[in-house]
C-alpha cells in the first residue's frame, strides 16, 4: 500500500514539479534593462543656421540647383539648430577624412556615455557578460568591440559581437541578440552600444540622393545595460515583452534603396532612393502582421475582424461600387507609448498615418529629430528620453519601439515599464526639457538663405 501511495504521489507532483521548473527556468530567461545612457556632445559641436551655411558654402562641387535643393530639403526636415557634427566638420576638414577621425569620433561618444552608465548603475566593467556593438559605416581592426574591451578592461571571457552594415535598426538587433543569449545563461550583464560614424561618411558630391542624407544625420550614440537577473527586477526600468524583426533584403527594390556607394566621381556617400518610402511601408506593414497579434488584445482583434468581414461582405452586396471606410487596428489598446525611429519628418507622418496616431503620440520622435536630428540606430533611445523626462511612463505602460534600417529592413519590439522613474529621469533630455516642445518647429534657414531661390544661375556666386 506504501509502495502504491509512492507511485501515486510521484505520478502527481512530478509533473507539477517539471511545470513548476519550466516556469522557474523562464523566469531566469526575460530581458529588463537596468540603465541606458543617450550622447550628448560637447556643445562646440553644435550646427546652428549660420555654421551649417557655411558648412554648405564651402563644398566646391555644389551649384545653384543644389543649393536649391538643399535650402528646400533643410527647411522640411524637421530639423533644430542644436544638432551635433563630428569635430571634422566642424574644423573643415571633411574634404579629408582620416581612418583616426572616424574611431576618434567613436572613442569620445565610448568614453563618455559608457562611463556614465557604469558609474550611475554601480556595474564594474568585470561584472559585464555580453557586449554588443554596432556601428554601420565604420569597420575598424582592432574591431570597435576589441577597443572597448582595452579601455574598460573587461573580462577575457566576455562574449563579444561587433555589428557594422546593419544600418539605423540595429540597436533593436543588438537586443535580440542580447535575448537570446540570455536564453541559455543565467545572471548576467549585457552591454549594448549603438552608434554611428559620420565623419568618413559626409558625402563631398553633388548627387542629390547622397547629399540629402548630409540634411538628416547627426552625432549621437547610446549604451544601453541590460540584465536577466531576477533579483535585480525590481532596479530594472523596462522588461521586453516582445521582439519582431523583418528584412526584405531579397527584393532588389528594397534592397537597393539605402546603400552605402561611390557617386561617378568616386566620392563615397549614402544613397537614398525614390523608392524608400514604399520600401518601408512594405517592412511596416510586414512586420506589424507579425507583432500586432502578440500585443494587442483579443477583444482589439476580434474587432478588427469582425468589421473587415463586415465591409468585405457589404462591398460585394453593393450594386452602386460604393465602400465603407477601410478598418483600422487601434493599437493603443494594447500600447501606451510610440517610440518611433527620427529617420525623417516624412517617416514619423508616414508611421503616424498608418497606426493612426495623435501628434501627442508623434511629439516624442518630432522632438528628437528637432533636437538630436536622425542618430540612426541610437534615435529610438534618445526618443524614450524624452518620454522620461516629461515623466509620460508611468508603472505597467508599455512602449512600441520601431525602427527601419538598409537592407531594408522593419524592426519593432514591445517594452513595458516595470517601475515608476524617479525625479531625474530624463537622461540626455533633463538640462533642456522645459523648453520643449518649441512654439514653432520652423527653422530659420528661409529666413537666412531664401534668397538663393531668387538668384540668376548667370551671376550665381557662391557666399563667402
Amino acid at each position: 500500500m506504501d509502495f502504491l501511495t509512492l507511485v501515486f504521489a510521484f505520478l502527481i507532483f512530478y509533473p507539477l514539479f517539471m511545470l513548476w521548473r519550466r516556469i522557474d527556468r523562464r523566469r531566469d530567461q526575460e530581458c529588463y534593462i537596468l540603465d541606458y545612457e543617450c550622447y550628448k556632445p560637447t556643445d562646440d559641436r553644435k550646427l546652428d543656421t549660420e555654421f551649417s551655411g557655411q558648412v554648405i558654402a564651402r563644398s566646391k562641387n555644389l551649384g545653384l540647383n543644389e543649393y536649391k535643393f538643399l535650402l528646400k530639403a533643410i527647411v522640411s526636415s524637421g530639423i533644430g539648430e542644436q544638432t551635433y557634427a563630428p569635430r571634422i566638420i566642424i574644423a573643415g576638414q571633411e574634404e579629408n577624412p582620416t581612418l583616426q577621425d572616424s574611431i576618434s569620433e567613436m572613442e569620445d561618444f565610448f568614453h563618455d556615455s559608457i562611463g556614465k552608465l557604469l558609474a550611475r548603475s554601480g556595474i564594474s566593467p568585470k561584472e559585464i557578460d555580453v557586449l554588443v556593438v554596432n556601428v554601420s559605416m565604420l569597420s575598424a581592426v582592432p574591431s570597435l568591440a576589441a577597443r572597448i574591451i582595452n579601455h574598460y578592461k573587461l573580462r577575457e571571457d566576455v562574449k563579444v559581437f561587433n555589428l557594422t552594415g546593419m544600418g539605423c535598426s540595429a540597436s533593436l538587433i543588438s537586443v535580440n541578440i542580447v535575448q537570446n543569449i540570455f536564453k541559455s545563461y543565467k545572471n548576467v550583464y549585457a552591454l549594448v552600444v549603438t552608434s554611428e560614424s559620420l565623419s568618413a561618411n559626409w558625402y563631398r558630391g553633388n548627387d542629390r540622393s547622397m547629399i540629402l542624407a548630409n540634411c538628416l544625420f547627426r552625432s549621437g550614440g547610446c549604451a544601453i545595460l541590460l540584465t536577466n537577473k531576477r533579483a535585480l527586477k525590481h532596479r530594472a526600468m523596462f522588461k521586453l515583452k516582445c521582439l519582431v524583426r523583418t528584412h526584405h533584403g531579397a527584393r532588389d527594390e528594397s534592397y537597393d534603396c539605402c546603400v552605402q556607394r561611390e557617386d561617378e566621381k568616386g566620392r563615397p556617400g549614402f544613397h537614398l532612393g525614390k523608392s524608400l518610402p514604399k520600401a518601408a511601408t512594405r517592412a511596416l506593414v510586414d512586420n506589424l502582421r507579425v507583432i500586432t497579434p502578440k500585443i494587442l488584445p483579443v477583444r482589439e482583434l476580434l474587432r478588427f475582424l469582425v468589421v473587415s468581414f463586415i465591409r468585405k461582405y457589404r462591398s460585394h452586396r453593393s450594386t452602386k461600387g460604393g465602400c465603407s471606410p477601410k478598418p483600422v487596428i487601434n493599437f493603443k489598446t494594447g500600447v501606451e507609448h510610440f517610440c518611433i525611429h527620427t529617420g525623417g519628418k516624412a517617416v514619423i507622418d508616414g508611421i503616424g498615418v498608418n497606426l493612426d496616431l495623435t501628434e501627442y503620440d508623434l511629439e516624442p520622435a518630432r522632438m528628437t529629430l528637432h533636437r538630436f536630428g536622425n542618430t540612426s540606430a541610437s534615435s529610438l533611445w534618445y526618443v524614450l528620453g524624452y518620454m522620461e523626462a516629461k515623466k509620460r511612463l508611468k508603472k505597467g505602460d508599455r512602449v512600441l519601439m520601431l525602427s527601419f534600417g538598409a537592407g531594408f529592413k522593419c524592426n519593432s519590439c514591445l517594452w513595458e515599464v516595470v517601475r515608476d522613474l524617479g525625479p531625474d529621469a530624463g537622461n540626455v533630455w533633463k538640462h533642456c526639457i522645459d523648453s520643449y516642445p518649441p512654439t514653432s518647429l520652423t527653422n530659420p534657414f528661409m529666413e537666412k538663405y531664401g534668397w538663393i531661390n531668387n538668384e540668376d544661375p548667370s551671376t550665381f556666386v557662391i557666399p563667402s
